[in-house]
């Protein structure tokens, strides 16, 4: 659930607090929740909705640089194979183009991709028709492609 929040703001702190409003609302509404085998599906979706509102609500007048969102890649095992290495870095290019895409490209591909929702449940958290979602998904993939050419002739 933190990963989930944490892709969409995009601060770690802010990400926690967020998760924690999530979970306290899910605890109050608990009784609302009609079948206990959807419990993680439905928690998920507070969280996606929390995580929206908090990322809108704070940043309505500012835009921000997804650059400044910095990847840290970690080599504690000085075993791993070049390839090893090679994918983490283009995992990582991968995800800093991803963050430099405009916002509804960004969470769209995330949901999409990562969290792995179908076009009408990503619809319907975003408020938009199934076939804007479709279009808007297409989009963010050729614009996410388009961006990550230069790295592929390499």
């Amino acid at each position: 659930m933190f990963n989930v929040a944490y892709r969409i703001v995009k601060n770690r702190f802010e990400a926690e607090d967020v998760m924690q409003e999530a979970f306290l609302l899910a605890f109050t509404k608990l009784e609302s929740l009609q079948d206990d085998a959807t419990f993680g599906a439905w928690l998920k979706r507070i969280v996606i909705n929390n995580s929206l509102h908090h990322y809108k609500k704070n940043n309505k007048y500012e835009n921000t640089a997804f650059d400044d969102v910095k990847y840290k890649i970690e080599s504690e095992d000085q075993g791993a194979s070049n390839d090893y290495e090679f994918t983490k870095l283009k995992a990582k290019q991968v995800l800093e183009t991803l963050n430099s895409l405009k916002e509804s490209y960004r969470v769209s591909l995330t949901l999409h991709l990562i969290e792995g929702y179908d076009y009408e449940e990503i619809g319907s958290i975003l408020n938009m028709s199934y076939a804007n979602c479709r279009t808007t998904i297409s989009r963010a993939k050729e614009s996410l492609r388009k961006k990550l050419e230069p790295f592929t002739s390499n």
